[in-house]
């Protein structure tokens, strides 16, 4: 039996990164090889240039093909920016007839239902969350498979993105040779990457600091309950240092991830950091604890904002298992301490290794990768719930290839062949009828 490869890629801000997975004989998933390379088009999670953006998508693309040998065909898509909505919503459908068994198809159609809820223009639904169910007028039901009933309700978190965005990253990736085959919100990806299924029944915020963005997704009860997408992270400070301490912007990228601290109180004065300066000018020298006043100045801001996120929803006192960082920005020094000293709630960096079998390397367990990790986990997880009979297989070997090109060529000689053959045919019986007829034309009869 071959096993399922799937495709995800994450479009950031910053990076643009491919992720080839699959499980293992214990069904257990792998990661078979990531390619990435440097995003262009892409501004705070949005797509600015579709032609720029899928020429960094093709370049990823590439990369992990010559990796794994793989030829990719289908993809899961990562999709996150400020113009991601949530909307509670309740809905319902009536039963067969009093007493009816409730069964899987019936939640199904209730979910799938909602799909049809009147947006704003210019919005579309890209999930749709059961949050709860009713049942006859019985409330607060988590699964109301097998319980009698003739009315079935829903409570569901609507999450709706932007029609042209969306369009967008469609054309981007089709630009680069590929198909879309779902959309996946960013936050929930990542969170299937660091938090783990006894987190989420607990209470947990998965914050997830990239370069454009900061996506937010807070879990109770096993359940997605809110989802945010805050316009500040990795290169909100990046451009902070670049003002504040007058150098270039690549001078600013290096300073923060080699030197960087969120807590201005654990750098000390008297260590400098020395930037060369321009032909021959003296060089610029900054102390440790400017850089990390800078840096904490803006994470504030970030952390303050997720804070107001959970507060808004009244978590704030039913995360058991507190905060969980990822992406880039979460490898920055005393990140964890800023983040609990705002908050109050215990917090910890997340890593994808403990979801993942097989090879795992020092690269694919750093933060950053935990949204297009979770592309992969989740796109398993859709692929195990439908029904795969009819659909093309997202990537195949390369060797597959070379003989599904060498088939298409025989197949296209074969009809030329036939086409000529036709013509000819064609050609033969007009020449006959000319024949034919110049010859009745001609034909002595006799005389007159």
């Amino acid at each position: 039996m071959e096993r399922e490869i799937v495709v995800g890629i994450d479009i950031g801000t910053t990076k643009i990164a491919v992720f080839i997975g699959s499980k293992d004989e214990q069904g257990k998933p792998i990661i078979l090889g990531m390619g990435k390379s440097e995003s262009i088009g892409v501004e705070r999670g949005i797509v600015r240039n579709i032609e720029q953006t899928s020429i960094s998508i093709k370049k990823a693309i590439e990369e992990v093909e010559q990796k794994t040998g793989y030829v990719v065909k289908e993809v899961f898509v990562g999709i996150a920016g400020n113009q991601i909505r949530n909307i509670q919503h309740r809905g319902n459908i009536m039963l067969e007839s009093k007493g009816h068994i409730i069964k899987e198809a019936d939640r199904e159609r209730l979910i799938k239902d909602q799909e049809n809820l009147v947006l704003q223009p210019g919005e579309k639904i890209i999930h749709v969350v059961p949050q709860s169910f009713i049942v006859d007028g019985d409330g607060d039901i988590i699964n109301p498979i097998g319980m009698p009933g003739s009315c079935l309700e829903g409570n569901f978190n609507i999450i709706t993105g932007n029609v042209s965005n969306i369009e967008n990253i469609i054309r981007s990736v089709e630009m680069a040779n590929c198909k879309v085959r779902n959309l996946i919100l960013e936050p929930i990806a990542s969170a299937e990457a660091v938090v783990n299924a006894s987190e989420k029944e607990a209470g947990v915020c998965l914050v997830d600091i990239g370069g454009g963005t900061t996506d937010v997704a807070i879990f109770h009860d096993g359940i997605l309950r809110h989802t945010a997408v805050i316009p500040l992270a990795g290169n909100a400070i990046t451009d902070d240092i670049k003002e504040g301490c007058s150098i270039i912007k690549t001078q600013a990228e290096a300073l923060k991830t080699r030197f960087g601290s969120c807590l201005k109180e654990s750098a000390k004065e008297d260590e400098i950091i020395a930037i060369p300066g321009f032909r021959g000018r003296d060089p610029r020298e900054i102390s440790m604890k400017t850089l990390a006043g800078i840096i904490q100045a803006r994470m504030e801001m970030i952390i303050d904002q997720v804070l107001f996120e959970i507060k808004s929803k009244k978590y704030e006192k039913k995360l058991i298992a507190g905060i969980v960082l990822s992406g880039g920005g979460a490898k920055m020094r005393d990140c964890v301490q800023l983040t609990e000293f705002i908050t109050g709630i215990e917090s910890r960096v997340g890593t994808p290794q403990d979801h993942l079998g097989g090879t795992i390397t020092e690269e694919i367990t750093h933060p950053m990768h935990a949204t297009g990790i979770g592309l992969i986990l989740e796109g398993l997880k859709k692929l195990e719930k439908e029904d795969n009979s009819n659909k093309t297989p997202m990537a195949i070997k390369f060797s597959e290839t070379i003989v599904e090109k060498e088939e298409e060529k025989i197949v296209e000689e074969e009809a030329s062949k036939e086409k000529n053959e036709k013509k000819k045919s064609s050609e033969n019986k007009t020449k006959g009828f000319i024949v034919s007829w110049l010859e009745g034309l001609f034909k002595d009869d006799g005389p007159e």
